[in-house]
C-alpha cells in the first residue's frame, strides 16, 4: 500500500504498524472519566475524546488542566441514545433546529432527523469546540458520536471546523467513509494536511462481554501495516453506568482489557507502535504554517 504521507512525515517506515488507541464517550457519565484517566497513565489508551453536552465535561476539562499530558479531543455530540438519561444541545434549544426530538433532547439517533438545519449544527459543534477549549482543554483532535457528521449535508462542515482550528478530525480511507465524503474529497483534504487513517477497527459493544482480551489480541495481532484507529468505551464498573446502558459489561470488559498488562506485552511483543493524535496536530500546525 502507500506510505501514509503523516507517517512519512513523521518518520514512520512503511511496513510500521501504528495505531492510536482511542477511548470514546469520556464524560458520558462519571464512570467514564477515571476509567479514561487510569488507561491513559497505566493501560494501552493513548487518546480519548470527551463529549461537552454531557453532565460530567466539567470533571473532564478539570482532570485536564491538572494533567497537560492527557491526549483530549472533542466528541461532537448530535445524539442522545439512552431512555432514561439524555442530553442536548448547547448552543440552541429552538425545535426549528432540527436537532432537538419531542422530549427536548437531542434525537436518539440521526436517522431519525427528519428537518435538520445545517445552519444549526455548524454553530452547535463549533460551540461544542470552543467550550472545551475555554474550559481549559488541550483539544488534540476532533470526532463524532455515533457518527452524527456522517450526513452528506454535515461533512464539509464537520472539516471545515478542524481547519478552523488548525486540529485534525477522524478521517479514514474506510470503505464506508469513503462512500459518505467521497475518495476525492479525502485525497484533497489529506494534501490539505489532515491526516487520514487507513484501517479502522472497534471493539464492539454489541459482541460478547466475556473473552475480550482475547479479541483485543486477535485485533493487534491482524492490524495491517499504516495508520489505524482501535475505538474502545472503557468505563468502571458503577451503579451509575448499569442503570444508563444495556452494554455496560463491554464497556466494563474495555476497561479491564485494556488496563491489562497481559495485553500491553502482547502489543509490545508483536511491534505495534501505539501514539497518540497530538503528534498529528503539531504536525497540522506546521504544515498550516508553511
Amino acid at each position: 500500500m502507500t506510505h501514509n504521507p503523516a507517517l512519512r512525515e513523521l518518520g514512520f517506515a512503511p511496513q510500521d504498524r501504528v495505531v492510536i488507541v482511542h477511548a470514546d464517550d469520556v464524560g458520558m457519565c462519571g464512570a467514564t472519566v477515571d476509567a479514561f484517566l487510569e488507561l491513559a497513565q497505566e493501560g494501552l489508551t493513548s487518546a480519548g475524546s470527551v463529549m461537552v453536552p454531557c453532565p460530567w465535561f466539567p470533571q473532564v476539562a478539570a482532570r485536564c488542566r491538572e494533567r497537560a499530558d492527557l491526549d483530549v479531543g472533542v466528541h461532537l455530540t448530535l445524539t442522545s441514545e439512552w431512555d432514561g438519561y439524555r442530553w442536548g444541545p448547547i448552543s440552541s434549544r429552538d425545535p426549528a433546529s432540527g436537532m432537538l426530538d419531542d422530549e427536548g433532547y437531542f434525537y436518539r439517533n440521526q436517522d431519525r432527523w427528519s428537518a435538520i438545519d445545517p445552519e444549526a449544527v455548524r454553530t452547535e459543534i463549533g460551540a461544542q469546540v470552543e467550550r472545551a477549549v475555554a474550559a481549559g482543554v488541550d483539544v488534540t483532535h476532533i470526532d463524532a458520536h455515533m457518527l452524527a457528521l456522517m450526513h452528506p449535508a454535515l461533512t464539509d462542515d464537520y472539516v471545515d471546523l478542524g481547519f478552523t482550528h488548525r486540529t485534525p478530525v477522524l478521517l479514514t480511507r474506510d470503505a464506508g467513509w469513503v462512500g459518505a465524503l467521497a475518495e476525492s474529497k479525502i485525497a484533497h483534504w489529506e494534501q490539505q494536511g489532515l491526516p487520514v487513517f487507513d484501517h479502522v477497527r472497534m471493539m464492539p459493544l454489541d459482541g460478547p462481554a466475556t473473552d475480550r482480551l482475547e479479541l483485543a489480541k486477535r485485533l493487534f495481532d491482524e492490524l495491517p501495516a499504516g495508520l489505524s484507529y482501535l475505538v474502545t468505551h472503557p468505563a468502571r464498573d458503577t451503579p451509575e453506568l448499569r442503570a444508563i446502558a444495556g452494554d455496560w459489561p463491554q464497556r466494563v470488559g474495555d476497561f479491564e482489557t485494556f488496563g491489562d498488562p497481559e495485553l500491553a506485552r502482547h502489543v509490545r511483543s508483536l511491534g505495534v507502535l501505539v501514539v497518540g493524535w497530538r503528534p498529528f496536530r503539531d504536525r497540522m500546525r506546521r504544515f498550516g504554517a508553511a
